[in-house]
């Protein structure tokens, strides 16, 4: 078993550091909200007061954090700090350039990096089923099994440092698209007289189904976008995803309608509601928007 620290104790972050808890590693987590290190230390974790504190003398150090800025200033923080030879992988959904600079610059104080963005939202980390890209060496990989195993059920080496993020990109592209075009069906349906539950469940059952349907068509039907994984945060990674695109030169026309709906969203206010409430804003376009 490992002496991990963990920094970022969110919707996410909290749920996997309890699960390595119970796995039986040497848990020491970090947030700046207290809330989160008290679910922590309920799991039987420990508490640091710092970044530095935290990652002292630990032979794992890991991340999850909201934005590449929040990364940068924590991995800076943990360069200074974190022993040579230390595993550092970071759970965050950020830019592919991001994840390569810290593999260069924790190269150069001998620590050993892996990006390992997830999907799967607050219900994967929960449950432990959530599916991480990572991008880093085989060696690296091997060594960080043990961590995949406790709070995913997939994992799989994708390509050097960057390309873990570069696949969650393609992941939210997808994911993204989907939403946008479950969200249609729905008011389709729903406009044309048809029994909408119904007809998500013949949908799901074809060849249409996804594990959005699977997983969403209820909530969305009922209009219930507590947040599972907020607009806003959808809104970022769109961002990254035209990033990325550009840097390719590949062309994302679905994509970048994909991104103009999300940030419609926002500027709707819907920012705070799950990245399902995409059907909030085509009721809107729609002129069936009951608010």
């Amino acid at each position: 078993m490992s002496k991990i620290a963990f920094i970022g104790l969110g919707i996410m972050g909290g749920p996997m550091a309890g699960h390595l808890v119970a796995a039986g590693h040497d848990v020491t987590g970090y947030d700046v909200v207290p809330a989160g290190l008290d679910k922590l230390k309920a799991a039987g974790g420990a508490t640091a007061g710092s970044v530095a504190e935290a990652v002292r003398d630990k032979d794992i150090v890991i991340t999850m954090l909201p934005q590449d800025e929040h990364v940068e200033a924590v991995f800076t923080e943990i360069l200074e700090h974190a022993a040579k030879g230390t595993l550092y992988i970071d759970f965050s959904t950020i830019a592919p350039k991001t994840s390569q600079w810290t593999a260069a610059e924790g190269a150069k104080k001998g620590l050993r990096v892996l990006d390992a963005p997830v999907s799967g939202g607050e219900t994967g980390a929960v449950n432990a089923a959530l599916s991480i890209m990572v991008g880093g060496s085989e060696e690296d990989f091997q060594a960080a099994a043990p961590v995949f195993a406790a709070v995913g059920k997939t994992f799989e080496l994708v390509g050097g440092n960057g390309s873990g993020q570069c696949v969650k990109a393609a992941n939210q592209l997808v994911v993204g698209g989907t939403y946008a075009l479950v969200a249609e069906a729905i008011l389709l349906m729903e406009n044309l007289g048809a029994d909408a539950k119904k007809g998500l469940d013949v949908l799901a059952g074809g060849l249409a189904g996804s594990r959005i349907l699977e997983l969403k068509r209820e909530s969305m039907l009922a209009r219930n976008f507590v947040p599972g994984f907020r607009i806003d945060l959808h809104h970022k990674d769109m961002g990254i995803i035209l990033a990325a695109a550009r840097q390719a030169e590949v062309a994302i026309p679905m994509g970048a309608l994909t991104a103009q709906l999300i940030q419609s969203a926002r500027a709707m206010g819907y920012g705070s509601l799950d990245h399902s409430g995409l059907l909030r804003v085509l009721e809107v376009l729609s002129g069936k928007d009951e608010a």
